[in-house]
């Protein structure tokens, strides 16, 4: 079985459901740890409540980004991570990870990218009365939310209720995402 490691940054709901589609069988992967940036993150507790290994990474506490990326990289390494699974982590990864794991690194994003790049995607098409929202999961690289596009989830709205859209966008991530993590890496043994 392939060795996983989330990355998140806040509540975690999608690694809440990487989590049960291991328990429950649907993603064949070993969750070896949690790569955290933020020390009051619910993604934490979800962690230590399943009893998987916990990494706070503040950018505040080392002396220059690279120092940071470098310790990262070198906690995965020690997890012996083959995939690095971003669920909803707010920071760019560096060139130094992505270099260390080529195609290896997912992210999911709540917009038909590339359209709604960035941070608050769900906002960016509110703003532009945008009737079809989607998710896209893709590979990661050295731009914000511009590797190769790995699979992609539309759903049209008749009301432009950021609420209502969140819900729906949340229901499809915690079902396509691990889906989808679990194709990669079967794929990947065959």
């Amino acid at each position: 079985m392939k060795n996983i490691v989330v990355f998140a940054s806040g509540f975690g709901s999608n690694f809440q459901a990487i989590i049960d589609a291991v328990k429950h069988g649907k993603l064949h992967a070993n969750i070896v740890g949690l790569i955290c940036d933020k020390p009051g993150a619910y993604a934490i507790e979800r962690a230590r409540i399943n009893g998987i290994p916990v990494a706070l990474f503040e950018r505040n506490t080392f002396s220059s980004k690279a120092y940071m990326d470098r310790a990262i990289l070198n906690q995965c390494e020690s997890w012996q991570a083959d995939w690095l699974i971003l669920a909803g982590y707010m920071r760019l990864l560096s060139p130094l990870l992505i270099q260390a794991y080529p195609r290896h690194i997912v992210n999911i994003h709540p917009s038909l990218l590339p359209k709604y790049r960035g941070l608050d995607a769900v906002g960016q098409a509110l703003n532009q009365q945008e009737r079809i929202y989607g998710l896209t999961i893709h590979y990661v690289d050295e731009g914000m939310d511009t590797g190769d596009i790995i699979v992609q989830v539309p759903f049209e709205v008749d009301a432009l209720d950021r609420d209502h859209i969140e819900k729906r966008l949340h229901a499809l991530e915690h079902v396509t995402y691990p889906a989808i993590i679990n194709k990669l890496i079967v794929e990947e043994c065959v």
